[in-house]
């Protein structure tokens, strides 16, 4: 599956400076793991964004999200938000931002 180079290349912009950053490919697209965790994705022309457990129900209040579902079976603290609402640098920075922060609670790997 191809994904989207423009949204990928927004987030590395976004990202630019962050310690402990890098690129791989995961889920039939592209994956920013910061101290080796997963932060944000981009898998089709969709953003996936890890929140954690605790901030599910918050990041599935705002525009265009939900639950992250790869296989038919959502993953918890994951979710999934449409293209339609990323044309704004201002929100994808929002959605990087949360991505950042429920990341660096985990210990690197």
């Amino acid at each position: 599956m191809a994904f989207d180079e423009g949204l990928a290349q927004r987030i590395r912009e976004q990202l630019e400076g962050t310690g402990g950053l890098s690129e791989k490919q995961m889920f039939g697209g592209l994956s920013f793991l910061v101290g080796g965790n997963m932060c944000v994705g981009v898998i089709g022309d969709e953003l996936i964004v890890r929140v954690g457990l605790d901030g599910t129900e918050a990041a599935l209040a705002r525009p265009g999200s939900r639950l992250f579902d790869f296989s038919g079976r959502p993953m918890k603290g994951w979710v999934t938000v449409a293209p339609a609402v990323l044309d704004a640098d201002e929100v994808l920075a929002g959605w990087v931002d949360e991505g950042l922060r429920f990341v660096r609670t985990l210990p690197p790997k």
